[in-house]
Parts: structure tokens; sequence; C-alpha cells
């Protein structure tokens, strides 16, 4: 198979971090940036080998060039570069949250799969190699609650993406989807959702907290924070093992499991550059490969059910 060929929609920090892992990636290219500032793409695309720099991301969509484009702009802007890149039948690997809202994540879903074009959902924390040997540790018996926390104090200011309500600001959908994601993962889709929490001067979730409740009183506690800084570690508990994982925990490099009759055991990431974002590429390498629209480790249905519960949740802060 020659090299995948991406197209990096926007400039910003996790347009510049991952567009340098596939970079370095083999098998992988940078072709192009997109961003509505043709300076901004020009230098990125300097900067990561890139041919080509287009001042729209609809330029950047149709570019012949490009394979996959990587959408990396601010949450409200996300539908918009999925549409034009499922239109033009380029694989979408969206940054998380998929959408700013529900009914937005529904239509770049429903389109995908109507054109048949491969979406996926850039939740690097299921690709790390750490986060993917737990959950597939059946030593853990009947996973019986899960405990995390994502926080850091932001100064205010109402023009930064955080805390911007036309940007899809606020602490749950960039932070909040971690610990709620985390609870996911290793406990499915919660019965009820129940947090407390405070707004910013301009109207967004400037923290939540609260519990999460699944079937037969299992539960998940859950934090997030612009306001604080929090531990940032979490813990997942089973009826045969623990698992107490490093800050931060969304892309841990040590984790220790502990149980009755078990010696603790320390894991520790054999290479730390390998921290999810490399499996996040080679996932949609290897399903595009193998002629599949949908990824078996970030299915969309899944990144439809967290988007349900961020709602959910948001309607509680407000």
């Amino acid at each position: 198979m020659r090299d995948l060929s991406w197209g990096i929609a926007a400039t910003g920090g996790i347009a510049r971090t991952v567009g340098a892992v596939i970079a370095a990636e083999p098998g992988m290219r940078v072709a192009a940036v997109g961003s509505r500032d043709l300076g901004r793409a020009k230098a990125l695309a300097a900067t990561l080998g890139a041919e080509s720099a287009h001042g729209s991301y609809a330029e950047l969509c149709a570019d012949p060039a490009v394979d996959a484009v990587y959408v990396a702009t601010p949450h409200a802007q996300h539908l918009e570069v999925a549409e034009a890149a499922i239109a033009a039948g380029k694989a979408v690997l969206c940054e998380k949250p998929l959408a700013a809202t529900t009914a937005d994540a529904e239509r770049m879903v429903r389109l995908a799969r109507e054109a048949g074009v491969f979406l996926m959902e850039a939740m690097w924390m299921r690709f790390n190699p750490l986060i993917r040997m737990l959950a597939g540790d059946g030593r853990f018996g009947e996973i019986r609650s899960v405990r995390a926390s994502f926080g850091f104090a932001h100064p205010y200011d109402p023009a930064h993406r955080l805390w911007a309500p036309e940007l899809g600001g606020g602490a749950l959908l960039d932070l909040g989807i971690y610990p709620m994601g985390l609870a996911q993962l290793f406990l499915g889709l919660p019965e009820s959702t129940h947090l407390t929490g405070s707004l910013s001067p301009g109207g967004v979730d400037a923290e939540a907290g609260g519990l999460m409740s699944y079937p037969g009183g299992r539960r998940a506690l859950v934090e997030c924070s612009l306001l604080g800084a929090y531990s940032n570690d979490a813990t997942v508990v089973g009826t045969g093992m623990r698992a107490d994982i490093d800050a931060p925990f969304w892309a841990p490099r040590r984790v220790v499991l502990s149980g009755p009759g078990m010696e603790p055991e320390e894991h520790v990431l054999d290479d730390p550059a390998d921290n999810g974002y490399a499996g996040e590429l080679r996932e949609v390498r290897d399903c595009l490969a193998r002629g599949r629209t949908e990824s078996a480790i970030m299915p969309l249905d899944e990144s439809l059910a967290i988007m349900r519960v961020l709602a959910e949740a948001r309607a509680q802060i407000r």
C-alpha cells in the first residue's frame, strides 16, 4: 500500500502535534495543510514537509493529493470541515468531541455512512497502549467503579476557544469527555448522570463533577474543571483487580495493578512517544486497507453515545 497522504485542517497546537506524528510515522505523510489564514497554512506546511497549503478547508478537502483529512479545528467547525471531506470522498479523523452538538455529530455520522466514507473520532486515550491493555484484561472481573478527574486553571478570556460559547467552549466538551469516556470504556452507558458545577461569565460550563450510575449499583465519579488543578489520575476497580492509572490518565505512561492474591504489577509505556496519537493514525490506515468505514476500537455509535451524555451533563449545569 502506498503512503497514506493526510490533509491537516487547522494550524493550532493539536494540529501541529498530530501533524508531526503523521510526518514521523512510516507509511504516512502530510500532503497539505488548510486554514482560513493562508499564511498560517503555509508556515505549518513548511514545518511538516507538506507540498501544498490552502486558504480554505474546502480547498484542502478537494485536493486530489489528500487521502484522509485530520480535523483539528475548534469543535463548532468540525461538522463544516467533515462534511466537505466526506463529500469529496476523503476519510476523516475528527478531533474529539466529534462535534459541538449532538445534532451535528448525528449529521456527520449519517453523511459518512450514506457515502460509505471512513469516519472516526480522534479519542487518542483509547489508543494508548496501557489503556488498551487494561481494556482487554479479564482479571478485573466485574468492574464496579471508575474514578477520574481532569482539571487545570485557565485564565478567563472570553475570546479563547475554551471559554467562547460560539466555538463550543466549556470544561465538559474539552476535558469532561476524558473521564466520561474512560467510564464509557469500562462500564458502558450510564442509566443516569447527576452533575453539579458552575458557569463562566460568558455562560459556558467552567467546572462539573458528579455521579454516573450504571445497572447493579456500579458507578463512575467524574470531575472536570477550568478553574483549578486536579490530580488528573484515575482508578478502575473490579471484583478481582484494581488499576491505578497515573496522571495524565488519558495518556498514561504508568499503571499499577493490584488485587487479592496478586503481587502489585507495574506497567510502564515502553515508548513514551507512542501515547495514543500514532495508534489512532494507524487505525485509520489499517481500516482503510481493509475497506472498513468505521473503527472497532472507537465505533461511531459510541462517539454518538458520549455526545448524548455530554449534552445531558451540559444541560444539568445550565
